[in-house]
């Protein structure tokens, strides 16, 4: 028994270690001066030259649309979405199965499928390059994702514990607040992180709807790859920055995370 768990633990030890080398060396050559990017060799002299250099263009910028679009798009993603999938999970009409298909169906379809519809809606209404034309490309995109896994989550909260609520005077509303959303507040926690990682992570439609004033930050770092020569310092800096963000929040909320994504994949 003993050799199987050390097997196991050895074997998971492995993987971990597969999975972080990535991240973890990137990390360190964000940490190292020009001259020493491609030198194998992990002994070097950290320098914080390329941290300081980021500062100096439009990453700043860049970093801080990445936080309010991200943030604003999950925060309506979740406003809007968490109703709708309240409403799909009690409410016993005909359709409603077929409704959340329609819904989850919106998702299927490859996001370069959009890219000229979008693109043409978007200067005819004048929201190329903006913080608004964002949150409403990730709110789109998102709000399939928060209907479909809360449903799942609302679905497993006992219906009798809010018609007892409504005995003692709750109204529909009151026994959605009060009842069903704290009861759901695991999946709540889990379906927002993926909501901001997705939002966050984005590349494709920050590329093509942005120019500078909304440009987030994986984009900026894009532009550190240029004719004359590619700033690995400033790529591997800008790349920690954007990953740390996303380590951090997962981290703070992963108690509910895990919670979250267990929970919802079994209904009793």
């Amino acid at each position: 028994m003993n050799n199987e768990r050390i097997f196991v633990h050895g074997v998971a030890m492995l993987l971990l270690a597969v999975v972080l080398f990535p991240a973890l060396w990137m990390l360190q050559l964000s940490f190292r001066a020009g001259g020493d990017i491609f030198d194998l060799s992990l002994t070097f002299t950290p320098t914080l030259d390329n941290y300081r250099a980021l500062w100096t263009g439009l990453f700043p910028s860049s970093f801080v649309n990445s936080v309010v679009v991200s943030l604003t798009a999950t925060a309506l993603s979740l406003l809007l979405g968490v109703p709708a999938a309240y409403a799909l999970s009690r409410c016993r009409f005909r359709a409603r199965r077929h409704i959340a298909l329609w819904i989850l169906a919106t998702r299927m379809a490859p996001p370069v499928a959009f890219t000229i519809p979008f693109f043409l809606a978007y200067r005819l209404l004048g929201l190329i390059d903006s913080r608004t034309g964002l949150v409403l490309i990730y709110l789109t995109f998102n709000l399939a994702l928060v209907v479909w896994m809360m449903r799942n989550f609302f679905d497993g909260v006992p219906r009798a514990l809010e018609e007892a609520a409504w005995i003692d005077g709750c109204g529909v509303w009151s026994g959605f607040r009060l009842i069903a959303l704290p009861l759901s507040a695991p999946g709540l926690a889990a379906t927002g992180v993926l909501c901001f990682i997705l939002s966050w992570n984005d590349f494709f439609y920050a590329l093509i709807l942005t120019r500078t004033t909304a440009m987030t930050a994986p984009v900026a770092i894009v532009n550190f790859m240029q004719y004359e020569g590619w700033e690995w310092g400033k790529i591997a800096a800008g790349g920690t920055l954007v990953m740390l963000r996303v380590v951090v929040f997962s981290v703070l909320m992963r108690r509910y995370l895990v919670r979250g994504l267990t929970a919802g994949g079994v209904k009793e």
